[in-house]
């Protein structure tokens, strides 16, 4: 499994600076480029967010589906 920064955080918005610069520098219009580098960062089935990794990330008590850990 590949880790690779989740969508959000700030070592993906980097990565995604420094993809969209490189599709930029080589001739691939802006709004292209903004799709090509998001399109690299989200594929592939083992690079999709890992959900809330503590109690208050999965949310209010009550609210918490009843198969939740």
């Amino acid at each position: 499994m590949i880790v690779v920064p989740e969508p959000g955080s700030m070592k993906y918005d980097t990565r995604r600076a420094r993809l969209r610069k490189d599709a930029e520098s080589s001739g691939v219009s802006d709004q292209d480029a903004n799709r090509a580098a998001n399109e690299e960062l989200q594929e592939g089935e083992d690079r999709r967010s890992r959900g809330p990794r503590t109690e208050r990330g999965r949310g209010p008590k009550g609210e918490r589906p009843e198969n939740a850990d």
